[in-house]
């Protein structure tokens, strides 16, 4: 399946992106909402009949994404904390694709803080978006190798693992999941890669460790 969040406080659940492969399943997940971080088939296309609770989502996604038919739509602005189903998200421009700009979010509840970004070269202002943040769930397109494109002066691609959890370091943000995973992880040995992993996180003092299926993490 395409890589999603389902983030729950207090009986409600919110949905971080629907990919194609979740079109005609996620209404199983009863989620009272679902929040966009950008355009791309794998992030935004299982919507494409629409939904039935609320989908929230930045401007510039709204602009490209063209062939879903939502009628309860709703602007989240960038750098501004949104309140949806008493879970705070708060949008953080990341530079990924020209066609489909993104963002990756900071989301809290309670006193829990965690930012999620799936699909990402590197972070604007990200400093801020990482401040006391507990779990940083990252873009998992390759462990070590460098991923980046040039497009008309623009950088645009993934930043490795091993980048991210350098920010991790960085910014005090003690723990890492790598999620939406490339060909690397997904057709590696998963013994061999989660060692790699777990060492190379902890040389920066970070615990990482790769997600799979309906894993559930609990923050309290």
């Amino acid at each position: 399946m395409h890589s999603s969040l389902l983030v729950s406080y207090r009986g409600a659940d919110v949905m971080i992106d629907c990919g194609l492969d979740w079109l005609g399943k996620f209404e199983r997940l009863h989620a009272n909402a679902i929040v966009l971080t950008h355009a791309h088939p794998d992030h935004a296309w299982g919507l494409k009949s629409g939904a039935a609770c609320p989908v929230h989502a930045p401007a510039k996604t709204w602009r490209t994404l063209k062939n879903c038919h939502i009628q309860d739509r709703h602007v989240i602005k960038e750098r501004a904390p949104t309140k949806i189903c008493g879970i705070t998200f708060e949008a953080f421009p990341v530079e990924h694709s020209i066609l489909a700009p993104a963002v990756g979010y900071r989301v809290s509840a309670g006193r829990v803080c965690i930012f999620y970004g799936p699909d990402l070269l590197f972070i604007h202002d990200r400093k801020a978006a990482l401040k006391e943040v507990q779990v940083y769930i990252g873009d998992g397109a390759t462990l070590t190798r460098s991923f980046v494109r040039k497009r008309s002066a623009k950088l645009i691609g993934h930043a490795s693992v091993r980048t991210q959890i350098g920010w991790c370091a960085k910014e005090s943000v003690p723990q890492a999941v790598v999620t939406h995973c490339g060909s690397e992880i997904v057709t590696g040995d998963e013994h061999k890669l989660e060692g790699k992993l777990r060492g190379m996180a902890a040389e920066r003092g970070i615990i990482a460790f790769i997600a799979h299926d309906r894993m559930e993490l609990t923050l309290r």
